[in-house]
């Protein structure tokens, strides 16, 4: 076959753009629906050249229907050049075989310095709301604790949903160009900030109405200064992490390090202490504030509100983000009251075992962590496999049983088993961290150990189980698992990590094992 013009073999490894080798692609890939092909050859031929004939064979297992993902993926996609390019560098998408390129091993390694790094980050949150548990803001409007997780969730909901998204590009090539990433990145900065600010106005509603119905009393003063709270940090905290994870994407494509690996670590490592210590000085100001500048708490919330519909315009302008303006306001919205519910139980617990302040933040941390590693990887797979709304052949089917998403030999249920490996050698290093600080005053005592270890595997396996329910569930009805998943698994994280906890120390208080934190 004569396609043209000379290209040498290096370019093809390099994968340069060339619209000759798509249309090669094209022909070859689109076979009769009945044929089966073994073999995909790509012929380049330039009789000048000293080096006439170039020729890649890329290896084909099973067959190639015009349904297939690995038609419709390259065919229809806006790119087509950088798409088949991609196909000559990583071969043939199979959709018969799972992804297993990286061994468990590599994982681990590259999961793990993310890891711990992550949760010494939730340690310093739990230390910033075990001190300020006792301030005379926190003390008086109790109502911000249960806006603690709802905007602690923002890192789920907003930044750990970014670096999906951007992961996903990052390894598909898109981020490559320059002009497509730097649009991509301003995009998807105007959406967050305008779902950072919708949600830190839901949160500091939702919190209002939980601490209203209890207490059958409303205060104009408290509720002002919770949706001032909740605006400011959500809209400082959104950016400089949205900004961060940009950076942190970028800067792994370079070394060659998957993404998908280290970015929503990152994320959860700088979202938990920004975001709560950002909460806990804005509305301490605010506090202070309230009895000679009254004004000042109303000014912000209608600053905020009247900047939201240039946000929107922005979002709404770019072709990467105008979509999800319209359609991922759902599960964002729905994690956020899932996470207002942990609150609620936060609130109550801390009331009773005030020890329960600086373990919050890492047990929901951790678990929301883990589980956004493993949701971002499932979501790259399957984007890399087929078209949106049908599964990869290799998925028999979504909803399968706990034993076959943990105990398969490779895949994704071997990522999870690397993934629960972390959970009680992490959660040891950080309850041993918080001992040596000196922070909660809660004793390690050998049941608290196992108890505590207990709660946190059991909140891992559980997310860990529905996130590979939910993004092949998400995936075959059409729903991009990179916009809607981790906020979810997110929020259940908080939810079942909060109760979990809760029951815990409730559990250590009737046993006996009580000290100043845990119980009188």
């Amino acid at each position: 076959m004569v396609l043209g013009n000379e290209k040498k073999p290096e370019d093809l490894e390099k994968g340069e753009n060339n619209p000759m080798i798509v249309k090669a692609l094209e022909a070859q890939i689109v076979p009769p629906s009945t044929a089966t092909a073994e073999e995909l050859e790509v012929v380049v031929e330039n009789p000048d050249s000293a080096n006439p004939v170039i020729t890649t064979k890329i290896k084909i297992k099973g067959r190639i229907e015009e349904g297939d993902g690995l038609y419709e993926e390259r065919s229809t996609s806006s790119s087509d050049d950088d798409q088949g390019l991609s196909l000559i560098q990583r071969g043939v998408c199979d959709e018969d075989t799972e992804p297993d390129k990286e061994t468990s091993l590599a994982i681990l390694m590259q999961v793990m310095l993310p890891f711990l790094v992550a949760g010494l980050g939730m340690v310093g949150a739990g230390l910033v709301l075990d001190l300020v548990q006792h301030w005379d803001v926190f003390r008086v409007v109790s109502e911000l604790f249960i806006m603690v997780p709802a905007l602690l969730g923002l890192k789920g909901n907003l930044e750990m949903t970014l670096a999906s998204r951007l992961s996903t590009h990052a390894n598909l090539g898109h981020l490559d160009k320059r002009e497509e990433c730097v649009s991509m990145i301003i995009g998807n900065l105007a959406l967050i900030q305008c779902q950072a600010i919708v949600v830190g106005f839901l949160a500091s509603v939702a919190a209002v109405v939980m601490g209203w119905i209890p207490e059958g009393a409303f205060d104009i003063i408290h509720a002002l200064l919770l949706c001032a709270s909740a605006l400011v940090t959500a809209s400082f905290a959104s950016f400089i992490l949205g900004v961060i994870m940009v950076g942190v994407i970028l800067l792994s494509r370079k070394c060659s390090i998957n993404p998908d690996n280290v970015a929503t670590p990152i994320a959860a490592s700088l979202g938990d202490l920004t975001t709560l210590g950002l909460l806990a000085w804005i509305a301490s100001l605010l506090y202070e504030a309230k009895d000679n500048d009254h004004w000042l708490s109303p000014l912000v919330v209608v600053g905020y509100i009247m900047s939201l519909p240039l946000w929107i315009w922005l979002a709404s302008r770019n072709k990467h983000t105008k979509e999800v303006l319209y359609s991922g306001w759902t599960p964002v919205i729905c994690a956020m009251m899932i996470s207002s519910l942990g609150g609620l139980i936060l609130d109550f617990a801390v009331s009773s075992y005030k020890g329960i302040a600086v373990f919050q933040p890492v047990i929901n941390g951790v678990g929301g962590n883990l589980v956004a590693v493993q949701a971002s990887r499932i979501s790259t797979a399957l984007h890399s496999a087929a078209p949106l709304g049908k599964l990869p052949k290799y998925v028999a089917s979504f909803c399968i049983n706990p034993c076959s998403a943990f105990c398969a030999r490779a895949g994704h249920p071997r990522t999870a088993r690397v993934l629960l490996l972390l959970v009680v050698p992490g959660h040891l290093v950080f309850m041993y961290t918080i001992s040596y600080l000196k922070a909660g005053h809660t004793s390690l005592t050998p049941i608290f150990v196992v108890t505590y270890l207990l709660a946190a595997f059991l909140q891992v396996s559980i997310l860990l189980y529905v996130a590979h329910i939910m993004v092949h569930w998400m995936w075959k009805a059409s729903i991009d698992p990179d916009n809607s998943a981790i906020p979810y698994l997110t929020a259940l994280g908080d939810l079942l990590g909060t109760g979990l906890l809760a029951m815990a120390f409730h559990l250590l208080y009737v046993v006996g094992d009580r000290d100043a934190d845990v119980g009188d």
